[in-house]
């Protein structure tokens, strides 16, 4: 028997996405072999085709981080995982709890070992979260990497509480999903965007000051202007050297900025300038890279997501063999939230 997968080919571009069929999988001892029903895509998945993700891949890697399956398959020592059981589990798959690690690298879902864009996956029974029966797979399937990122950068680093304000750059995926658990945990919420529609969505999401950048390119001042002179106690930073130095001017004394990824393109004076310094320095700021999040996160999350009811915003659904066409959506820049693929549907 055969399974359906994707495979990133030569890592050329979008056209390098292949399908392909490999033998239904075993698992080993420790391992539990998942029926993957959705997944969602990330950034850093376009990068990966593109050949500009670190080190170029095996051209039969499977790609993808965000996922939720279900159990059909148990390796001997398994305990505590009945088939049929809904599962997620952290993109790191053998970073279970503690301090990040380099080493985390080496066991990366869809980057450096194969990832959800299968029909069938396999993956340490350790790492697996169970997904709650109030909690459906779209749900889930946005948890394990973008959203674990904005919890981790929110909650482990930003020791969010209720009144905190909240800055999230753009209307990503990250970003838009730490405007949902900002709001899940009482939080004030700002957000920027090019587009007033993406905008007036955010507000209807909760965000509680929106800024368009394009109107407003000192979008710090702005910022600060509409809450009162009210700096941002977290930042969830996505635009990298070319936002920095303007979510420090818009950060609060004490904030936390969250370094999470580089999704601006960064002009010639994007690169901290002195003046850059002397705001960390004396606002007292803390920039802390952000690298993912570990299982204890996830569950912690999970249990958080379910409790609330929380359901990440979808901006499209695709079927499995519409994967190339996800992509495509995904790189246009267009999406407000997630993107999905249903690769079984029940």
């Amino acid at each position: 028997m055969n399974m359906k997968v994707y495979e990133i080919g030569t890592q050329q571009g979008l056209s390098s996405l292949r399908a392909a069929e490999r033998p239904a999988l075993q698992p080993g001892p420790g391992q539990v072999v998942l029926r993957v029903r959705a997944v969602c895509l990330n950034h850093r998945d376009l990068l990966m085709l593109q050949g500009t993700y670190g080190p170029r891949r095996p051209e039969t890697r499977i790609p993808v981080s965000d996922g939720v399956g279900e159990v059909i398959s148990l390796g001997d020592g398994v305990q505590g995982l009945s088939l049929g059981e809904r599962v997620t589990c952290p993109h790191f798959a053998t970073w279970l709890d503690g301090e990040f690690h380099p080493r985390w690298f080496a066991e990366d879902l869809g980057i450096s070992r194969d990832g959800w864009l299968a029909e069938q996956i396999v993956v340490p029974a350790d790492a697996l979260v169970k997904v709650p029966d109030s909690m459906t797979d779209t749900q889930a399937a946005a948890l394990p990497a973008a959203a674990l990122t904005a919890w981790n950068a929110l909650v482990e680093v930003g020791r969010i509480k209720a009144g905190d304000l909240v800055l999230a750059l753009g209307t990503g995926g990250v970003a838009m999903l730490a405007l949902q658990l900002a709001k899940l945990h009482g939080a004030r919420v700002a957000i920027t965007s090019s587009s007033d529609d993406k905008l007036a969505t955010a507000r209807e999401l909760g965000a509680d000051f929106t800024i368009n950048y394009r109107s407003h390119p000192d979008w710090a001042a702005e910022l600060l202007r509409q809450t009162g002179g009210d700096g941002a106690d977290i930042v969830a930073e996505t635009g990298g050297l070319a936002t920095l130095a303007t979510s420090i001017a818009a950060a609060a004394p004490n904030g936390r900025l969250a370094l999470i990824g580089a999704l601006a393109a960064s002009p010639a004076d994007g690169a901290l300038q002195l003046q850059n310094l002397f705001g960390i320095v004396g606002k007292n700021l803390t920039l802390r890279g952000i690298t993912a999040g570990n299982r204890r996160m996830l569950q912690a999350m999970v249990r958080a997501v379910a409790a609330a009811g929380m359901k990440p915003l979808i901006d499209r659904e695709f079927a499995f063999d519409d994967a190339a066409a996800a992509y495509a959506h995904l790189k246009t820049g267009s999406h407000l939230g997630k993107v999905l693929l249903r690769v079984h549907q029940y």
